[in-house]
């Protein structure tokens, strides 16, 4: 009957008519992530952007007449290569002989395990628990000898790829007694050991610097851009460092198609679920206005007596008698049989 397909669909479209909880989740979570790596891919992109436009600079007689004839005797973002030499005095590793640098850095690296609670796994954890950073003044000097020419290297803690060699590193294992790894086992924390390192950066080493370049008082220093451009030293030379950029840009947007990917799907589906939603109300619609049709005709054909025992009889089935009640709303419209179908 009409009247039963209608109570069905009435059901059903109760249970469907809005997105769930998950799925509303699901979509703003994936939105969310989708956003800050694209963000993130955008920053990589301008960065290997800004790389491809540095202008690449020999280190030779010339590069003063070069300087002089750029606006403002500066060049914004320059590309140089050079040979690490210091001004005056080198310094010294602890550890190795006849190792001299101009930056130095000793650190100290803790490694324990930690006991994940929510996987009941030993996970491994390290955190850096003492560094220390020397640097002395140092030039950028062609790798040609007889070449009169200096570049002199500002604030070199700012580069965000500053290229230390590692020349020590050693591993000091922690040693415990029974009652120490009792005691460690039931705190959740297990040391390994204890870590030393020293990186330098050696004399004679080549470094690729990208930054401002600028001749001042006959003088060229090279120093952190402006502009917010990311500033270089590295032991590698421009191409691999503008590869690996490169490689880092593809890398996050593939992650940022993926996850938009999810998005998108995650919103069509419940576009999907909205629109088949709709055209379910549309479809109940049409069923309720045949039916009122069927009633009317039906009235219309029945005898005064037929129909007062209409206007009584069970709105589903038309034959038997209403004798169920709905709550909350009070309702009498419905026989038994059709009210438990």
């Amino acid at each position: 009957m009409i009247s039963r397909r209608l109570v069905r669909l009435g059901v059903a479209m109760e249970s469907g008519s809005r997105p769930s909880l998950g799925q509303v989740i699901l979509l703003g979570t994936s939105s969310m992530v989708t956003a800050v790596l694209y963000s993130i891919y955008r920053q990589k992109a301008q960065v290997a952007q800004e790389l491809k436009g540095a202008k690449k600079i020999h280190l030779g007689e010339d590069l003063k007449g070069i300087l002089s004839e750029a606006p403002g005797k500066c060049v914004p973002y320059a590309v140089i290569e050079g040979a690490v030499r210091s001004v005056k005095e080198t310094l010294n590793s602890q550890f190795v002989e006849n190792c001299k640098g101009v930056i130095q850095r000793l650190s100290l690296q803790e490694h324990k395990m930690v006991w994940n609670r929510t996987t009941h796994l030993w996970n491994d954890y390290s955190k850096i628990i003492h560094q220390r950073t020397n640097t002395v003044p140092f030039d950028l000097v062609p790798h040609e000898d007889g070449v009169a020419v200096s570049v002199r290297v500002l604030k070199p803690l700012d580069s965000v790829d500053l290229g230390l060699e590692t020349v020590y590193e050693k591993f000091h294992p922690s040693v415990q007694s029974f009652t120490d790894a009792i005691g460690h086992y039931i705190s959740g924390e297990r040391p390994k050991g204890i870590q030393e390192t020293e990186e330098m950066l050696k004399v004679g080493a080549t470094l690729t610097g990208i930054g401002e370049l600028v001749l001042d008082n006959n003088a060229v220093r090279l120093q952190p851009p402006k502009q917010g451009m990311q500033y270089y030293l590295s032991s590698q030379d421009f191409d691999s460092l503008l590869h690996r950029q490169e490689s880092s840009v593809r890398l996050w947007k593939i992650l940022v198609l993926v996850f938009g990917f999810a998005t998108c799907a995650t919103l069509f589906f419940i576009l999907r679920k909205q629109y088949l939603h709709r055209q379910e109300r549309l479809r109940q619609q049409q069923l309720q206005e045949e039916f009122l049709e069927h009633e009317a005709q039906l009235l219309s054909q029945a005898s005064p007596e037929d129909r007062e025992s209409l206007k009584s009889a069970c709105v589903v089935c038309l034959s038997n008698f209403k004798s169920c009640v709905f709550l909350e709303c009070g309702h009498v419209c419905s026989c038994r049989q059709c009210y438990l179908a």
